[in-house]
């Protein structure tokens, strides 16, 4: 499985955001991946908290529509980020995963929503639901940010089955620290595969920090897409997930 964590600025421009997400996913597409993930709130920029309402639209909708598109020009998995979704008189932060034909495998709506300094804890309702979902490329578990923070949730997603987590993620480069100190643990204490794909650039003057990441079930980063847009790329091979849990099987050690 080789995958690609894409990590794009979100500029004041949903045309060129959108131009621009069209562009990393062919040209990660071109370079071989089977698998591409997107960030968070990529069409407008997490932090443009007064744009999140002109920016809402359902799922099915002209973003998602768009993605189900390239996914299935491209022939690879998909995993669109997140968007801004509206349903009746509520905003969800909802994250869609695409099969390589463009149908609609599953969405998350994100379950822990961010409070400090932010207003999405405000303005968004939380997901109420864990995302697992059986695919081609084995079991994924789609996950959002500030998640990342809350390990019941990724250890409930593994006890589902989940051998890859998935995070779409707009972490702030002021806790750049703990996005990778998080992201080695998650994989680490779940013997899993972690992508994360992140922000990059600045919104709303909150500098993001980038560095999108894939992790090895050991916490090794296979892959750092670095602080410029651009992506992580890494091939993993699904083996070495199971490998990891037999050789050392901390997961059926557990006393619950």
């Amino acid at each position: 499985m080789h995958v690609a964590a894409v990590q794009l600025p979100a500029r004041n421009d949903p045309e060129g955001n959108r131009a621009r997400a069209t562009a990393r996913i062919r040209d990660a597409a071109e370079r071989g991946a089977d698998f591409v993930v997107l960030p968070e709130m990529w069409p407008v920029g997490y932090f443009a908290f007064d744009a999140y309402d002109d920016a809402a639209e359902p799922v099915p909708g002209p973003t998602t529509e768009r993605l189900a598109d390239l996914a299935d020009e491209c022939s690879i998995h998909l995993h669109g980020g997140s968007i801004v979704e509206r349903e009746g008189d509520d905003l969800y932060n909802t994250s869609v995963l695409f099969g390589p034909g463009g149908d609609l495998l599953a969405t998350y709506r994100k379950m822990h929503l961010f409070g400090y300094e932010s207003e999405e804890a405000r303005r968004l309702t939380p997901g109420e639901e864990a995302c697992a979902v059986d695919t081609d490329l084995g079991t994924l578990g789609l996950t959002t940010c500030y998640d990342l923070r809350f390990p019941a949730l990724y250890r409930s997603l593994v006890d589902e089955g989940v051998e890859t987590l998935l995070v779409t993620s707009a972490w702030p480069s002021e806790r750049r620290d703990h996005w990778h100190l998080f992201a080695r643990t998650r994989a680490v204490e779940n013997q899993s595969l972690l992508v994360a794909a992140n922000l990059a650039g600045s919104v709303r003057d909150v500098d993001l920090a980038g560095e999108s990441v894939v992790v090895d079930p050991w916490g090794v980063e296979r892959a750092n897409a670095g602080r410029e847009p651009g992506a992580a790329h890494a091939t993993i091979d699904r083996d070495e997930i199971q490998e990891v849990r037999e050789s050392f099987p901390a997961l059926d050690d557990r006393r619950l």
